[in-house]
């Protein structure tokens, strides 16, 4: 019988430089305060708030992140899909995404306790593209993996809909560790565990300036609203940046023995 938890930290989508800059300052005290031996990030926002690049992946690894998970905008900067995919950097695009894109949806990474499973599938229900079925992609993994021993198995379903994300919650139950939900940016309040052992979360929220709307300045939003005309997004440099994620422990048999939901508020200059 393994004598350790493994204790790892989920953070929601980041969103461009200042969620990247916050996390340099709060990381390390998050780890150690949280006894967190790993650390997943949600990518999908990380480059000026829509999708990723190799350069702000490997920024972040150098802050403590140990892995990412992503969405809707895997793809959307990658220049050249070997730089990021298909190569080392510890980047997953969703499961379910097809078949004839680049990298995969899983990665294994090694815990304190065991590999630990990361899987990251994206939802269908007001998504801009017509993936293959999250719930077929990722029952077709959980048994390729059938006959292994995995500490944790950590599920980013990254959808819009609230009902898909809890779907899955109880189509995974009892089957994984935590189904973690991302995208929308806004931390829920249904943080639980059930009673075969997975935690949940319909949402992480997000690492992005919090005196904005969803990460993004306020001022061209509510133009966008008052004139039904599409105004340009603009990130944010500096100021209050929100940090928002969850704690896992995972204790015998991949079930969670905790969830616990890390709010937290830095300046960034």
């Amino acid at each position: 019988m393994r004598d350790k938890k493994t204790r790892l930290l989920f953070f929601g989508d980041i969103n461009g430089r200042i969620a990247r800059l916050a996390l340099k300052k709060a990381l390390p005290d998050l780890k150690k305060k949280n006894k967190a031996s790993l650390v997943l990030a949600n990518a999908d926002n990380i480059a000026h708030g829509k999708g990723l690049t190799a350069e702000t992946v490997k920024e972040l690894m150098q802050y403590g992140v140990n892995a990412f998970t992503s969405g809707d905008h895997a793809f959307d900067r990658v220049k050249a899909i070997g730089e990021v995919y298909e190569s080392e950097l510890p980047v997953v695009r969703p499961l379910n995404f097809s078949p004839q894109a680049s990298g995969k949806g899983y990665l294994i990474l090694a815990g304190a306790n065991g590999p630990v499973l990361i899987i990251n599938l994206i939802g269908r229900v007001f998504m801009r593209m017509d993936h293959d079925c999250p719930f077929h992609a990722v029952d077709a993994l959980l048994k390729e993996f059938k006959k292994s021993e995995f500490s944790a198995i950590i599920v980013d379903m990254h959808a819009e809909a609230t009902s898909e994300k809890i779907a899955m919650r109880h189509y995974l139950d009892g089957k994984v560790t935590a189904v973690i939900g991302t995208h929308t940016h806004v931390m829920t309040n249904d943080w639980e565990i059930s009673r075969k052992g997975t935690a949940y979360i319909t949402d992480a929220g997000m690492v992005g300036a919090n005196d904005g709307i969803l990460g993004v300045a306020k001022e061209n939003i509510i133009n966008t609203f008052l004139t039904q005309v599409k105004h340009t997004h603009v990130m944010p440099e500096s100021g209050e940046c929100l940090i928002n994620g969850v704690l896992i422990e995972a204790g015998d048999s991949q079930k969670a023995a905790l969830i616990q939901p890390i709010v937290k508020k830095i300046k960034v200059i």
